[in-house]
């Protein structure tokens, strides 16, 4: 139940309509006015019609506790169903609102309940004390309940071996941070992350102060890298049997099965201001499991594989949260899910996923530390399995065993990388749905001939596009003691650069540059009227992996001095022996063309 309270100097309405669902009514019902009260507008709701009898004895409680601090003169029950997009069956909403009359009533309060089912005009003037608008949802759950709820269970699983985390020895600095993180002892998520001024430097992406919080505006080069990372993981999946699919991005929360799932999503669901009660995706679940409910399945199509690269989910992160790329409002989620035949079924998917989750972080050169949970049950079913996937990482990795099931998964595992303060980012997660496949009414024809729901795998093989983006920063940030920052080869957005003496070298500089971007290398020319050392520096700036001067030796020659980012050696090459060793980097990985002019003095500065 959703309930505003209001404590007013005063309330009028009247009753103008009836709608299909409304009750009779006497004269008398028909307006009122009421000085001096706490006005309760309500909306019952479609899961309160589990638990009735708690619901009235938490709404009885809240009033009780509220008119204690405000002290009206009056109670008025006030049916308002615009509280809540997944309303609950007019005959309960009724019965909820009369017993709690009744009961408010057996507490000697002056208590009224104004008419359900009827459109009414009301007028009503707040006090405007610290207190006199409050909101607040109500559950059947009691104290008892919340209390008796038992923590998960935390160790370190090394392969089979499992170790009490007050026991365990901590090598990895960046592993022993997760743990902390993870039992509320790590670092507070207070303070600037360094990728957030690395993405203005090197003109990547920015904040866009005419969007909401959370949304960014993204540059040229950022925009190619996002897309590459797009490509990227298009190709990874599709190459295990993927079919990608494109799913709207508003849903209707009077949907009863799309409500269930957004609201285990809590307030960060993002919803939209019109008529409609439309809510936009967190994720392309809502998508992938309508277009699987419409679909005939047979046990001969599982394990059936739908993906989609999300342009954009949304999350209402709070505005406090929200920073730079980790965690954001606006996002592009890569979200893979399996329909398998069942929990057993779904154990060898989940191995080969996990399995590409880690040739993410092999391809991204990003290191994984590793959050493997389950329940209680799951664990002792399946213990062997779970060690079997520990002892892909090779390393000791973070357990945590539920004592019963909270969510809709059983099992799920978490990649973080640590940023450069000591905090997790998320990103790649691989999770066992044993719920989502019976709410979205998916079903399959078995090979028994009955119809059975799917077990489902949701996997995104690395997590949002912009944090393996910040993963990539931070860790440029932590390595700059050791090397020279710069993201691979594939990825950056401009490989190699020639950079001119002066005029009379432009027309040999144009010849490499046509060979160069002929073999599908992003190459450009620092045309501009500054001196070699000052072009050499801004390319160093720029993270550009490749950088070579051309003057008269080098047209006399055709051999250059290339310098070389990850290395910083600087080695004699011609233009074919640098065409091989770029191709030799970026082997196998997804590209695009230079998305600016080849000539930096024609550029745009963004910044």
């Amino acid at each position: 139940m959703r309930i505003l309270l209001i404590h007013s100097d005063y309330l009028n309405y009247n009753v103008k309509k009836k709608t299909p669902v409304a009750e009779e009514i006497e004269e008398a019902k028909h307006d009122g006015s009421f000085d001096d009260s706490l006005v309760v507008f309500t909306a019952v709701e479609k899961e309160d019609e589990d638990n009735p009898q708690g619901i009235v004895k938490n709404l009885v409680k809240e009033v009780l506790k509220t008119n204690d601090q405000v002290k009206a003169e009056n109670i008025v029950l006030y049916p308002y169903a615009h509280l809540s997009s997944s309303l609950s069956s007019p005959k309960v909403a009724v019965g909820i609102l009369k017993d709690a009359e009744e009961a408010l009533l057996a507490e000697d309060l002056n208590v009224v309940r104004v008419p359900f089912g009827w459109y009414k005009a009301f007028e009503i003037s707040c006090k405007g004390h610290p207190l006199s608008e409050l909101s607040r949802t109500i559950t059947a759950e009691t104290e008892e309940e919340k209390i008796e709820r038992k923590p998960s269970k935390w160790q370190i699983l090394e392969g089979n071996k499992i170790t009490e985390i007050k026991d365990f020895k901590f090598e990895n600095k960046a592993f022993k941070h997760l743990v902390d993180y993870e039992l509320g002892q790590g670092a507070s998520d207070e303070g600037e992350p360094p990728h957030v001024k690395l993405m203005r430097e090197k003109e990547i992406c920015d904040y866009e102060p005419a969007s909401d919080v959370g949304n960014l505006r993204w540059y040229p080069k950022g925009k190619l890298i996002r897309d590459l990372l797009d490509d990227y993981v298009y190709d990874l999946v599709v190459d295990r049997g993927a079919m990608p699919v494109e799913t709207p991005i508003f849903y209707d929360l009077d949907n009863q099965a799309i409500y269930e799932h957004a609201y285990k999503f809590g307030e960060r669901q993002y919803r939209t201001d019109t008529k409609k009660k439309l809510m936009l995706r967190f994720a392309a679940c809502f998508g992938a499991f309508r277009l699987m409910s419409d679909s005939f399945l047979t046990w001969r199509n599982l394990p059936a594989k739908i993906f989609e690269l999300t342009h954009y989910s949304f999350r209402y992160e709070k505005k406090g949260e929200v920073v730079g790329l980790k965690r954001l409002r606006a996002f592009t989620m890569p979200d893979f899910h399996s329909f398998c035949a069942d929990v057993p079924a779904s154990l060898d998917e989940f191995s080969a996923q996990t399995d590409m989750c880690l040739k993410t972080g092999s391809d991204l050169n990003l290191d994984f530390e590793v959050i493997f949970r389950a329940t209680q049950d799951f664990f002792d079913e399946n213990e062997e399995w779970m060690y079997e996937i520990a002892s892909k990482f090779n390393k000791p990795i973070l357990l945590e065993v539920l004592p019963e099931r909270h969510h809709y998964w059983v099992c799920k595992i978490d990649l973080a990388n640590i940023d450069a303060l000591g905090r997790p980012i998320e990103n790649p997660t691989v999770q066992i749905d044993v719920e989502s496949g019976k709410r979205f009414d998916i079903e399959y024809l078995g090979e028994d001939g009955n119809q059975h729901n799917p077990t489902i795998l949701h996997c995104s093989p690395t997590g949002s596009i912009e944090r393996v983006l910040c993963a990539m920063l931070e860790k440029t940030a932590i390595d700059l003691n050791e090397k020279s920052p710069m993201l691979p080869t594939w990825l950056s957005p401009i490989q190699a650069r020639i950079i001119t003496v002066g005029d009379a070298h432009e027309e040999f500089a144009e010849e490499i540059y046509e060979k160069i971007n002929a073999s599908n290398i992003r190459v450009d020319i620092d045309d501009r009227d500054e001196s070699v050392g000052k072009k050499i520096r801004n390319a160093s700036k720029e993270w550009i992996p490749y950088i070579f001067v051309i003057g008269d030796n080098e047209v006399e020659s055709g051999k250059f001095q290339v310098t070389v980012r990850e290395t910083g050696e600087k080695v004699d090459m011609d233009v074919d022996e640098l065409i091989a060793e770029i191709k030799q980097k970026t082997k196998g990985m997804p590209f695009r063309r230079l998305p600016l002019p080849k000539d930096i003095s024609k550029r745009i500065n963004f910044q």
